[in-house]
């Protein structure tokens, strides 16, 4: 096996000429305060989890750079974000709501020019297979195109006055600031854009920072940010996490940190932030989405699903099946099944037809992944399917580890890549036991038939995760579905039209009916003296 991994890897000659990055793409420069300024410090080599072979053993291959920007030059992005935003009073926070829209529509034009570079750096950068890479390209421009649908809609229920008690008020809603935007490296895109559209849709000023993988691919897109939207709005920050953010939030600017990653980098972030009361957070963190199989679950289903659902990107997805709970009676069969699933992946290079199991990004990856394998193997597990676990540089063979107990390791842990542990049970409150007990709390699957044991499941398990999906892998979308979580799963609410509201509040501009407030209110209507008192209807 270890050899057969070692053989994916390409020769230079042997790449499509559709895929090649021809020469390294050295990124020196980074958007502040509408331009594209040169960087003339450090730069941080960029190197591809796609390995390719040589006279030697395969070695990873050089795609490009990036800033290491100083934490001068950070603050400085961030000094500009506070600026644009001017407590409020900046031009994209006052700004009408139909005036943002458009922006940010001819910013969605200028992006969908650029799907192909994007698409080759995404599988260069973190190894996505050319599909999931399309989709996740498509999936972003869709939900920006949705974003800007749901805000009409928001503010066409809020174009009205209303009248109680004698009170004429306007409920509209306002920027919160200047926010802190940072996605994940697994939907560097499609994550990075879930928080960063509605934040600055609704009048938000930006200071973005690329994640750790997932840097060059937003390199095409600078120019479209900074051809469409005002100066100072949305600003870009590269370099060391741990040396540029701390400052950042110490400063105390920024208002809002929209965050997906774990919950200990968001608790760090967070308690730098010398005025936390007035911090929000939207944050998308750790998962261990449990999958449940009854006995009288259709095994096909549940095999098809669970082997979708926990390796889909090599398993690195927050919304995986990270823990298998399998019935004692049908255990057997489902590994056996599972097993030949696993046996029937397509290995190999993102832009392989049909390809499922790739290269993983993070370097030090395979080694956490072994030692997971290693520490279930100590304490009495198996590797199940052939070839389990067998490494080859920046490879790992998905593993299928049974029979998992609590005193392992992956029992517990967020293994964020293709392993699958597998744990029998005799009773169903085993299975929700583990639930109550996870400090974890986003979804979870039940397989099975009988409506009086999966809505028994359904009651225990409501008030533990925030999706139950029946039959179905755990998944985010649709996207106008509430994607939250529990417990240090997740804080904030976002879908479609649930992250308009979260990078936003309610604001009420209220008179006592009388004569002369309604003559001031309906003149600075009709003479359009205000963006924010408005009965504009937006079709």
């Amino acid at each position: 096996m270890k050899e057969s991994l070692a053989a994916l890897f390409p020769a230079e000659a042997e790449i499509p000429e559709a895929f090649r990055i021809p020469a390294p793409l050295t990124q020196d420069y980074y958007l502040i305060n509408g331009e594209l300024r040169r960087w003339s410090g450090p730069l941080q080599e960029i190197l591809s989890p796609v390995q390719l072979s040589g006279a030697g053993a395969p070695a990873a291959k050089l795609i490009g750079a990036a800033p290491l920007l100083s934490v001068e030059a950070a603050r400085e992005a961030l000094e500009v974000a506070a600026r644009a935003y001017s407590n409020g009073r900046g031009e994209w926070p006052t700004m009408s709501v139909g005036e943002r829209i458009r922006c940010v529509a001819r910013f969605a034009a200028a992006v969908q020019e650029k799907r192909a570079e994007v698409v080759r750096l995404l599988m260069w950068e973190i190894g996505k297979s050319l599909k999931e890479a399309e989709r996740e390209f498509d999936r972003a421009l869709s939900y920006l195109r949705e974003t800007l649908e749901a805000l009409k809609e928001l503010d066409r229920v809020s174009s009205r006055f209303v009248i109680q008690q004698g009170i004429i008020g306007q409920i509209r809603r306002a920027p919160l600031g200047v926010v802190l935007c940072m996605g994940p490296y697994n939907f560097p895109l499609y994550e990075t854009f879930t928080t960063l559209i509605p934040a600055l849709v609704m009048g938000n000023t930006i200071v973005m920072k690329p994640p750790r993988f997932g840097i060059l691919l937003f390199a095409p897109l600078l120019e479209a940010f900074r051809a469409c939207f005002p100066a100072g709005v949305v600003n870009t920050v590269y370099g060391d996490g741990e040396v540029v953010l701390p400052p950042l939030m110490a400063s105390g600017q920024v208002d809002v940190l929209g965050f997906i990653g774990t919950h200990k980098v968001a608790d760090a972030l967070r308690a730098a932030h010398p005025r936390p009361h007035r911090l929000r957070c939207v944050l998308g963190l750790d998962a261990k989405n449990p999958a449940i199989v009854l006995p009288d679950a259709d095994l096909d289903l549940a095999v098809r699903e669970c082997l979708s659902g926990s390796l889909t990107f090599n398993g690195q997805r927050c919304t995986a099946l990270k823990i298998l709970f399998v019935h004692r009676s049908i255990v057997e069969q489902f590994l056996e099944r599972l097993a030949a699933g696993i046996g029937s992946l397509s290995c190999g290079v993102p832009w392989q037809e049909g390809v499922t199991v790739t290269a993983l990004p993070e370097p030090e990856k395979p080694e956490f992944l072994a030692e997971l394998v290693r520490d279930a193997e100590s304490k009495g597990a198996r590797v199940v399917n052939p070839g389990g676990g067998t490494r080859s540089g920046s490879f790992f063979y998905p593993a299928l580890i049974y029979p998992v107990s609590p005193q392992m390791r992956i029992y517990h842990e967020e293994q964020f890549g293709p392993v699958i542990p597998v744990v029998p049970f005799d009773d169903l409150r085993e299975t929700i036991d583990y639930v109550v007990a996870s400090p974890y709390g986003q979804q979870a699957s039940v397989f099975g038939r009988d409506g009086d044991l999966l809505a028994q499941l359904v009651d225990a398990l409501v008030n533990q995760v925030c999706r139950i999906n029946i039959n179905s892998q755990c998944q985010r979308s649709p996207d106008s579905f509430p994607f939250n979580g529990r417990k240090n799963s997740a804080e904030g609410t976002q879908s479609v039209a649930d992250a308009l509201r979260v990078f936003s509040i309610r604001i009420v501009v209220a008179a006592r009916e009388t004569d002369e407030n309604r003559d001031i209110i309906t003149n600075i209507v009709r003479e359009r003296k205000s963006h924010f008192l408005s009965t504009d209807f937006m079709l």
